[in-house]
C-alpha cells in the first residue's frame, strides 16, 4: 500500500512526504551544532508469516525520549504515538523486506549559537533496506587511540548526533590501519565499547560485559542478548574489563541494532580463542536471529507486527 506510485515516504514536518522532499536548510541548528538525537531500529521480514516484525520498537522510542530530555527537545509525542507513526510509515511504504528505521529528533531553528534552550524541535523518520552492517564471519579489530567520550563531557547514554564524531574518528583510524572495527577505552583505560556497538566477551563459559557506568551506550540489543543468555543458562557478569584481558579471552563479539551479533576473531593482530567463531557466540546469534523474526514464542513481545495488527494482508 504505497501512497505515491512506488515512491519511498518519510515522516517529516508532521506528515508523510516523499523521501526526496524531506530536506532541511543548511542553516538548521542541528546541522551546524550537532543538536539532535536519534535511534536505529530494525525490522525483519518473516516470509513464512508474511509479516514484518520491528524489534524492540517501544524500548527504542523510550530511549529516544530520554535522549530528547538531555537535549531539551520536546516532541510532544508519546512512545505509543511514535510507534504507531512508524508502523504507519512502514505500511505506507509496503515494507516487505529487512529494513532499518532512523528516527531523528533535532533542533530545527535557523539561529546562531550552540545552546539547547531553543523551542524549535522537530522529528523525521526515514527507512532504508539493510542486511548485515558488519562482516558476520568475524572481525579483525584494534584498540583505538581515541578515548570513548565521558559522560561529563558529552552524555554517553544519549544517542546524540554530534557525539558520533567520536565513533567516526575511532572507526576511521581502524580502517586506515587495516582493521574492520575499533574498541574504545574509557579515559582511565577500561574497555567501553566498539565505535557504535556494545562489546561482550566469553571467559571460562561466562559472558562478561562492561557495566553501564563505563560510558557505554546502554544498548537495547545488549539487554536482549543478556536475556537470551539467561534463557540458555549462560552465566553473566557486568564488570570492568582491562585492555589486556581482550588478548586472552575465549570469545568476543559486538552487538547492536546495526551489528546484531557480530563475532570478533582477532584483537590487535592476536587471535581470539582459536580464531574462529566460538560456541557461545554461535548459540546466542542463533537465538537472537530467531527472536528478531518473531520465531521465539518466549520473546514474541519484543517484536511489533506491522501488517497483521492493521489487518493488512500480503499481496
Amino acid at each position: 500500500m504505497v501512497d505515491t506510485a512506488g515512491e519511498t515516504l518519510a515522516y517529516f514536518n508532521g506528515g508523510f512526504v516523499p523521501l526526496a522532499e524531506a530536506k532541511v536548510s543548511v542553516m538548521t541548528h542541528a546541522f551546524n551544532y550537532g543538536t539532535g538525537c536519534f535511534e536505529g531500529i530494525r525490522g525483519y521480514w518473516n516470509a513464512d508469516d508474511e509479516e514484518l516484525y520491528v524489534f524492540q520498537m517501544q524500548a527504542h522510542y523510550q530511549r529516544l525520549l530520554r535522549s530528547c530530555k538531555t537535549l531539551m527537545i520536546d516532541l510532544k509525542m508519546s512512545v505509543d504515538t511514535l510507534c504507531e507513526t512508524t508502523s504507519e510509515l512502514l505500511r505506507r511504504n509496503d515494507t516487505r523486506y529487512d529494513v532499518y528505521i532512523r528516527p531523528l529528533a533535532y533542533k530545527d531553528s535557523l539561529e546562531l549559537g550552540p545552546r539547547l534552550n531553543i523551542a524549535a524541535d522537530a522529528l523525521t523518520i526515514y527507512t532504508r533496506p539493510l542486511g548485515n552492517y558488519l562482516d558476520d564471519s568475524g572481525l579483525s579489530v584494534c584498540v583505538s587511540s581515541w578515548t570513548r567520550i565521558d559522560d561529563n563531557a558529552a552524555p554517553a547514554r544519549a544517542k546524540i548526533t554530534g557525539t558520533y564524531i567520536n565513533s567516526a574518528l575511532a572507526r576511521t583510524e581502524a580502517e586506515l590501519n587495516g582493521f574492520d572495527e575499533a574498541i574504545m577505552l574509557t579515559s582511565d583505560g577500561h574497555v567501553a565499547e566498539g565505535s557504535a556497538e556494545n562489546i561482550l566477551m566469553v571467559e571460562g563459559g561466562k559472558l562478561i560485559t562492561p557495566p553501564t557506568s563505563e560510558n557505554i551506550l546502554v544498548g537495547i540489543t545488549r539487554a536482549s542478548v543478556l536475556a537470551l543468555a539467561a534463557d540458555l543458562g549462560i552465566p553473566v557478569a557486568e564488570r570492568r574489563i582491562d585492555r589486556s584481558e581482550l588478548y586472552g579471552v575465549d570469545e568476543l563479539f559486538f552487538c547492536g541494532t546495526g551489528a546484531q551479533i557480530t563475532p570478533v576473531t582477532s584483537v590487535d593482530r592476536r587471535p581470539v580463542g582459536d580464531g574462529a567463531i566460538g560456541p557461545i557466540t554461535h548459540k546466542l546469534r542463533e537465538a537472537y536471529n530467531r527472536a528478531v523474526r518473531g520465531q521465539d514464542a518466549a520473546h514474541r513481545d519484543w517484536c511489533t507486527p506491522i501488517f497483521a495488527r492493521a489487518g493488512v494482508a500480503a499481496d
